[in-house]
């Protein structure tokens, strides 16, 4: 079967040498596995991260991928039937505790192959059924992006009807989610981006407004124009989460999901306390996290925003796009393997 196989790491500049479409032998599956035939897979900043060697525990080769969606192969004795359509959710081992993973949690993708080849094993505990009325393009954008999203979102932010919201970073998978969810919930929504143009898309979609962060003291011109904002949902961390405590209001939730931008300097601790806020931390989501989204999604006839498409074989294509920043929404590839 084809895959695109991560040979070694490396700078951006060297993913057309490092990511390479080879042959490599279909995955059989175990006891309590199922073999999943991917027809679309989706990127993720982890890939990209993960290309360049800027992550924790990496061996090559390895292939990439923790979001595809695709059809049952070899049902291997579970609950599917062989030609299901289906969605994987790419958590393993979260554990018993709803509030934290423990310590045997991993993604698909690494250390494990991930979803960028024609064929995967996973466990059947981690397939669900793929929304009937999203195509298997757009049900393979959500897994991760949609999970980290949804319990930043919902489990740890509360966000509810009325509540004024601020995304920052508009553009990538998390925060596009975290958008969609928002305006579903009923709540007023704005957002940061160092493109205008990624701005007024997300004004398109729904949001209320926005602000350019490459402005001159963009939080205090934030505060001018927009509402309080009680609920923040940040992958940027660094200087961006600083400026975040001044636009937050008093008794505010700002929730962390990643940290793009760095270490947060120069944290003012006393504005923690004095507009008693709550700061709380989220990363990727509970099997439970992962069926309640479904629901969510499924009840609000959410379809998630998609930037370009590619082919399997011009992978590297989908990694330069990703590295450039200009996309907005997930950056979808097309795998297509046949039923054999």
């Amino acid at each position: 079967m084809k895959a695109l196989v991560l040979e070694r790491t490396g700078e951006a500049k060297d993913l057309k040498n490092n990511l390479v479409l080879k042959e490599i032998y279909k995955p059989v599956p175990k006891e309590n596995e199922v073999l999943v035939n991917i027809k679309y897979a989706s990127l993720n900043h982890r890939d990209l991260w993960i290309s360049k060697g800027l992550y924790a525990g990496i061996k090559t080769p390895v292939v990439l991928g923790s979001d595809g969606a695709g059809v049952i192969a070899d049902s291997n004795g579970s609950e599917f039937k062989n030609g299901d359509e289906v969605i994987i959710n790419p958590t393993i081992n979260w554990g018993e505790n709803e509030d934290f993973q423990n310590k045997d949690f991993s993604i698909l993708g690494l250390p494990q192959n991930g979803t960028l080849m024609e064929f995967i094993c996973v466990p059947a505990k981690n397939i669900y059924k793929k929304p009937e009325y999203l195509s298997f393009r757009e049900a393979s954008a959500i897994p991760l992006a949609g999970l980290t999203a949804y319990r930043a979102c919902f489990v740890k932010g509360k966000i509810s009807k009325g509540d004024n919201v601020l995304i920052t970073g508009i553009g990538g998978g998390v925060a596009t989610f975290s958008l969609l969810y928002s305006l579903s919930a009923g709540a007023n929504v704005y957002v940061t981006s160092g493109s205008d143009e990624k701005i007024e898309k997300a004004i398109k979609h729904g949001a209320d407004g926005g602000i350019n962060y490459k402005t001159e003291n963009w939080e205090k011109r934030f505060k001018e124009i927009h509402p309080k904002i009680n609920v923040v949902i940040d992958g940027a961390g660094g200087e961006t989460f600083v400026k975040c405590l001044d636009v937050c209001a008093e008794g505010g939730t700002l929730v962390s999901y990643g940290a793009t931008l760095g270490a947060v300097k120069n944290f003012e601790m006393r504005k923690v306390f004095w507009k008693q806020l709550k700061i709380l931390g989220s990363t990727m989501g509970s099997d439970k996290d992962f069926s309640d989204m479904l629901n969510f999604i499924e009840q609000n006839k959410i379809v998630p925003i998609r930037d370009k498409e590619y082919d399997l074989e011009l992978g590297a294509d989908a990694f330069l796009r990703m590295e450039s920043g200009n996309q907005i929404g997930k950056i979808c590839l097309k795998v297509q393997g046949q039923m054999s």
